[in-house]
């Protein structure tokens, strides 16, 4: 493990688009990024298990000291919903706020973006208009979007670089991609200090989810090379950097690798996802599980469902990862094996998900976008079978 002091040749700033911060201790700039972005009264928002800790207290005083007028808003569950977004555009109009501090894990960073992008939109205009179809996003308004300052907690969801939030509708109790071109972050910074007191668990679900993002970009059939060569490097930091983290939450190190790990995947999906975000949208929002978790869970059956379409990448892949014998076997046995070295549960049964709903989670993997890009074009039974295999366990 790399101590604080020899973290130096892992600091870094780039501009991929977003000026992104990269190293042990760069929170401390936040308030000098706020200023630069034009802010003077920032809403941090995060969620309300953050908002509690010391860290967050410090980060508000920081800026305080820096004469920054900092309020923190952190009514947000773990699947953000429509109502999480009105209540943090209502706390940014009644504090007369001017930009965004998105702090925490994908739930706080897409549940910020989304209220950053809403904040300065005429009231008539609702959120479920902007969602991620053709040209949708023309509905808002670009310029009224509020400057965002995104600093993740996790490695997963890579969202502080992307340009849509994960929304759910609870009146129709689906998940929702909202997307506009103006809604990522102007401003990343990946402090590995800030990871280090996740549970064990978090790490490796987050982590996961990190690594599924890498994983279907890598499979897409879509061309966009550039995504191709993010998603396969982002899988080696994973591999190599992952289990360590899982084993001692203190190495900076690896808590840094696995911050750009999923950064890249965040950029990496460009190129596009699949099955395993198309089934696990519609469970998290039948079944409030965690995203990464319920990504994790479906991998291996993902890709054996897939395998007729992926064997050339899986063989490239098996060779990138230094795999006995490339291929999508060897794949699915490193997947396997390092969910069980991370705790990662087999069956989605194990989360409490039967299949009653079987038909039901079929018909919304197929509407999800995600499905789109999918290496094959499932039919809704044949997301039905995929779910059930999950649940029951068959692989």
């Amino acid at each position: 493990m790399k101590s604080k002091d020899d973290m130096g040749q892992l600091t870094a700033t780039w501009n991929y688009p977003a000026r992104i911060l990269a190293g042990a201790g760069r929170v401390r700039e936040l308030p000098e990024a706020c200023r630069a972005l034009g802010m003077r009264a920032p809403l941090l928002v995060t969620d309300p298990g953050l908002a509690a800790l010391p860290m967050v207290h410090d980060l508000v005083q920081n800026c305080a000291d820096e004469g920054l007028q900092v309020a923190v808003f952190s009514e947000i569950k773990g699947n953000p919903t429509g109502a999480n977004v009105e209540a943090g555009v209502r706390a940014f109009r009644e504090g007369g706020h001017d930009g965004v501090i998105a702090f925490g894990g994908g739930s706080g960073l897409d549940a910020a973006k989304a209220v950053a992008l809403m904040a300065g939109q005429r009231d008539e205009l609702s959120i479920w208009e902007l969602e991620d179809i053709g040209d949708y996003w023309k509905r808002a308004d670009g310029d009224a979007v509020a400057p965002v300052v995104a600093v993740p907690t996790t490695a997963g969801t890579g969202s502080e670089v992307g340009r849509a939030s994960v929304i759910t509708n609870e009146q129709e109790h689906v998940k929702r991609i909202i997307f506009h071109p103006q809604m990522v972050p102007a401003t990343v910074i990946l402090d590995p200090e800030l990871t280090v007191g996740l549970p064990a668990s978090i790490t490796a679900a987050t982590g996961m989810d990190a690594l599924s993002h890498c994983l279907e970009a890598w499979c897409s059939p879509n061309y966009h090379p550039m995504a191709e060569g993010i998603a396969v490097e982002g899988m080696r930091r994973i591999r190599d950097h992952l289990p360590r983290v899982h084993a001692d939450g203190r190495d900076l190190e690896s808590r840094q690798h696995m911050l750009v790990a999923s950064m890249m995947g965040a950029t990496a999906f460009q190129r596009g996802l699949g099955a395993m975000h198309a089934l696990a949208h519609p469970l998290g929002a039948l079944y409030d599980a965690h995203h990464g978790t319920l990504n994790a869970i479906l991998m291996p059956y993902v890709l054996r469902a897939n395998e007729q379409a992926i064997g050339e990448p899986m063989v490239r892949l098996g060779r990138y990862l230094d795999l006995r014998q490339p291929g999508t076997g060897a794949v699915i046995d490193w997947v396997l094996d390092l969910r069980e070295r991370l705790g990662i549960p087999h069956t989605l049964a194990e989360l409490g998900i039967g299949t009653e709903q079987a038909e039901k989670v079929g018909r919304m993997a197929v509407a999800d976008p995600s499905s789109g890009s999918n290496p094959i074009d499932f039919e809704p039974a044949r997301y039905r079978d995929i779910f059930v295999d999950a649940v029951e366990g068959r692989l």
